[in-house]
C-alpha cells in the first residue's frame, strides 16, 4: 500500500494541509503527518491546532513513497534538518510535492532547475532555474516533482498526487465520490 508524509510547521496553510491528508486517506494512501516543531501540536496560519502523527526525529523517510510540503509559510526554509532531508530524498529520486509558498523550498535547494513548476503568485523568482509556466495551470508534475499554486488549487493538487501515488482510477473514483 502506498505511503505519504505531509510535513507541518507553524503557520502552515490549513486548507492545503488538511485537503491533502483527507484526499490521500480517502484514496487508501497511508498518510502520516510529520511535525517540524518540537511538539506534535501545530498552530496553522489561521490559528487552528492540528495534531501531527510524528515528530521529525521519529520520521523514517525510506518508508514513504512521497514527501509533501503544504504552503502558507516560508518557515520551512529556517529548518536545516528538514532542508537536508528534502535534498537527500531528491538525490535518492523520491517524489516530492509542494504547494503555494512551499515550492520555494525546492527552488532554493536548486531541485527545480530545468523543471516545469508553479507556486503562489509573486514567489516565482524564488524557484531557481525552474521553467515557469505561462498562464499557469493549477498543478504541474515534472519528473519526481509536483507543484501547485495555493489554497484554491489544493483539491486538484491532492487528486493529482493520489493519481501518482495510487493510480488514475483511484483518483478519479475519489474525485467522483467527493462530487468534484
Amino acid at each position: 500500500m502506498p505511503k505519504a508524509a505531509v510535513f507541518l510547521i507553524g503557520g502552515v496553510e490549513e486548507l492545503e494541509a488538511v485537503t491533502i491528508i483527507d484526499v490521500l486517506r480517502r484514496g487508501s494512501v497511508l498518510t502520516d503527518t510529520v511535525s517540524l516543531e518540537p511538539t506534535l501540536e501545530i498552530k496553522t496560519k489561521h490559528a487552528i491546532s492540528i495534531q501531527a502523527d510524528l515528530l521529525l526525529a521519529d520520521f523514517q523517510p525510506e518508508q514513504y513513497d512521497v514527501l509533501i510540503i503544504p504552503g502558507g509559510t516560508l518557515a520551512y526554509l529556517d529548518h536545516k534538518e528538514f532542508l537536508d532531508l528534502v535534498a537527500a530524498r531528491a538525490k535518492a529520486g523520491q517524489k516530492l510535492a509542494a504547494i503555494c509558498a512551499a515550492p520555494v523550498v525546492l527552488g532554493r535547494l536548486g531541485l527545480l532547475k530545468g523543471r516545469r513548476a508553479v507556486c503562489f503568485p509573486g514567489l516565482e523568482n524564488e524557484l531557481t532555474g525552474a521553467v515557469l509556466q505561462d498562464n499557469p495551470p493549477k498543478v504541474v508534475t515534472d519528473g519526481p516533482f509536483t507543484t501547485s499554486r495555493g489554497p484554491a488549487t489544493a483539491l486538484p493538487f491532492a487528486l493529482e498526487l493520489l493519481g501518482i501515488i495510487a493510480d488514475a482510477e483511484v483518483a478519479a473514483k475519489t474525485a467522483r465520490d467527493m462530487l468534484y
